[in-house]
Order: C-alpha cells, then sequence, then structure tokens
C-alpha cells in the first residue's frame, strides 16, 4: 500500500509540474510585446500590433511582402524582434529600407519564412530524427538549419548565426510565428 501512496504522490507532482507548461502550450492567443496574437487573424495582421516587431513589419511593407505574407500561405515565420535588428552593423537596417536595395531586402526577409506550419514541436521532432539538427529550406531558396536549444530550439544561417526561438507557435490563420532573437542572413 505504501508504494502505490508514494508512486500516486510522485504522478501527483508530475501532473502539477507539468500543468502550467501544457496550459502554456494550450494557449490559443498568446502576447507578444504584451500585444494578443489573434489566431483568427493572419501574419502581417498580428505582426502590426505587436510593439516588438516594428521594424520586421516596416521591412515587409518596404518589400511590399504585405501581400504576400497576408495570403493562404500557410507559412512558418521566423520573426526577429527590434533588438535582433538593432544588433546588425550600424547603418545595415537603413541601407536595406532604400529602395534601390529592394531585391536584397526581399531575400533577407524571405529567408526567414518556411513554406508550410511548423510548430516548435515539429521542429524539435525534425532535429532529432536528423541527429540534432534539421535543414529547412526557405521561401528564398537557401537553407536553414534548426537544432535543438534548452527546452526549444535555435535556428542557424548559413553564416552560423544562431537564432533563438524566444516564443514558439503564435498561430495565425495562414501559418505560425516563432519570435526569434537574431536576424538570419542569407
Amino acid at each position: 500500500m505504501k508504494s502505490f501512496s508514494i508512486k500516486a504522490l510522485a504522478m501527483s507532482a508530475a501532473i502539477a509540474c507539468a500543468a502550467p507548461a501544457m496550459a502554456q502550450m494550450a494557449q490559443e492567443n498568446p502576447t507578444v510585446g504584451g500585444a494578443p496574437m489573434l489566431v483568427e487573424r493572419n501574419i502581417v495582421e498580428n505582426a502590426v500590433n505587436s510593439p516588438v516587431h516594428t521594424t520586421l513589419v516596416a521591412a515587409v511593407q518596404a518589400a511590399d511582402l504585405a501581400g504576400t505574407l497576408s495570403g493562404p500561405g500557410p507559412f512558418t515565420v521566423f520573426a526577429p524582434v527590434n533588438d535582433a535588428f538593432a544588433m546588425l552593423p550600424a547603418g545595415t537596417v537603413d541601407t536595406l529600407l532604400q529602395p534601390a536595395n529592394r531585391d536584397q531586402l526581399v531575400a533577407v526577409l524571405t529567408y526567414h519564412v518556411v513554406p508550410g506550419k511548423l510548430t516548435g514541436s515539429d521542429l524539435l521532432r525534425r532535429a532529432n530524427a536528423g541527429g540534432a539538427e534539421a535543414q529547412l529550406t526557405t521561401v528564398q531558396g537557401e537553407a536553414l538549419t534548426v537544432v535543438p536549444s534548452g527546452r526549444g530550439v535555435a535556428v542557424m544561417d548559413g553564416n552560423g548565426t544562431t537564432s533563438v526561438v524566444t516564443t514558439a507557435d503564435v498561430n495565425q490563420s495562414n501559418g505560425v510565428i516563432h519570435v526569434v532573437n537574431r536576424v538570419l542572413l542569407p
């Protein structure tokens, strides 16, 4: 009888510890930068409401990609926050936003987009199945590498820059956003 009680106690403790994580995963409308991300809105409609994605939104608008990212998708978007853009060398963002550099800006932005809807669990499963890394072909055409990182995943560009997914599974009507802390460059 004692072993049953100990097992029951251990199981109750495990469930109690897992409950907050499961509740967070089940959250349909998480917040990003304090703004609710509504699952019935598309990627662009939600991104424009995120105060930590104003640079990304300005870049998407300058590249004339808002229409595409508002389309049916589905898309998986690795969305760098404003601080990620601030880590780039001085003047990089201003240079990319100039009309003469639109093609380069499109290349950088579409390098953050993968066709299809890949959840954080999907990314981790692919990485684990691939011997701790998985290659994803971006809309831009080049590959990103996904690797396990802590309790989630990180994404590496072809230059070796590693960007950690800080908020995974921000579901949209046309895909999913994973908030990342670095800009990935082709």
